[in-house]
């Protein structure tokens, strides 16, 4: 991106993002790389700084996001960062009126999230892989297994479970200490088979993949690796469910189905609402949804009047 894109006057970026104190690095990048597309496309229709922009320009640029095909739940992502953009210059005197004021855009909450069955899970977890070479080292199935298990029997997101450290793992009272979205921490409890996936990758996987060689320096108290000595990433992490995996799975929907098969088990709302690490319970709910759906499947396949 140029600098007349992405270095602030009159846009003021750098300033926007040095604001968001208490937010994670990540939500930090994504909420740059939106403003940017947004002052790339105002900058082609000739809108050369914020106090050019009214409430129509940003309706327009939302339509021409549905134009190029952006899933509803991007667009909204993007019309939240636009209110918080346009708030924070406000808030500074940067403009006079804030334009993005109850800016709406579609929920994104139209498709519900896919939940893995039970023999979709237990070849995931269970399954033998087909791996050679660095693949199919112990060491290596030791972390998939591991990765798998924490996933499904944890509930992370992808970001959280490469970003664990060594010292967030109590594998002796079994819980985790996980951070969150806004750098929010929380403890997760882990179950037994995560716990014991874990403590084989830490005991015998961990060491076997290292030995010898030398760890990348953002690493050394990394709990993930990959075979490069470097902490695993969101990338990483797909390749091994796409190793293992019966079908095409995303990662998130273990997280997906770690919330849903709580809620079918009887869990409270508001506890499956801290595991997941959910500001709001509003973001909870839609599991609640899930597993309406899922009963009513299986009253409609079983039931004899149904």
């Amino acid at each position: 991106m140029s600098a007349h894109y992405g270095q602030g006057v009159p846009w003021r970026l750098d300033d926007f993002s040095a604001a968001l104190t208490g937010v994670a690095p990540n939500t930090v990048a994504a909420y740059r790389r939106d403003l940017e597309g947004f002052v790339e496309w105002s900058g082609r229709a000739g809108i050369e700084g914020p106090e050019a922009v009214t409430r129509l320009v940003l309706r327009r640029y939302l339509a021409y996001l549905g134009t190029r095909r952006f899933a509803a739940s991007s667009i909204a992502r993007k019309a939240s960062t636009l209110r918080r953009y346009f708030r924070w210059l406000t808030h500074v005197a940067a403009i006079d009126a804030d334009p993005a004021r109850s800016l709406r855009a579609p929920s994104g909450g139209g498709r519900l999230p896919r939940v893995l069955g039970a023999a979709e899970l237990e070849h995931l977890l269970d399954g033998s892989p087909t791996a050679s070479g660095e693949e199919g080292r112990p060491a290596v199935r030791l972390r998939d297994d591991a990765v798998l298990e924490v996933l499904y029997g944890c509930g992370l997101r992808v970001g959280e479970l490469c970003g664990l450290e060594l010292p967030d793992l109590a594998l002796r009272s079994r819980t985790l200490t996980v951070w969150g979205k806004g750098s929010k921490q929380r403890q997760v409890p882990i179950g037994e088979p995560a716990r014991d996936a874990l403590a084989a990758w830490i005991e015998h996987g961990r060491p076997d993949l290292v030995a010898g060689r030398v760890l990348d320096a953002g690493a050394a108290t990394a709990v993930f690796l990959n075979g490069r000595l470097r902490r695993l990433s969101p990338r990483d992490v797909r390749r091994i469910i796409d190793r293992r995996a019966a079908s095409p799975t995303h990662p998130h929907a273990l997280r997906h189905s770690f919330a849903t098969h709580l809620l079918d088990g009887g869990a409270d709302l508001r506890v499956v609402q801290e595991l997941l690490g959910h500001a709001d319970v509003a973001t909870t709910q839609i599991y609640t949804h899930v597993s309406k759906e899922r009963l009513k499947e299986v009253y409609g396949r079983t039931h004899p009047r149904a």
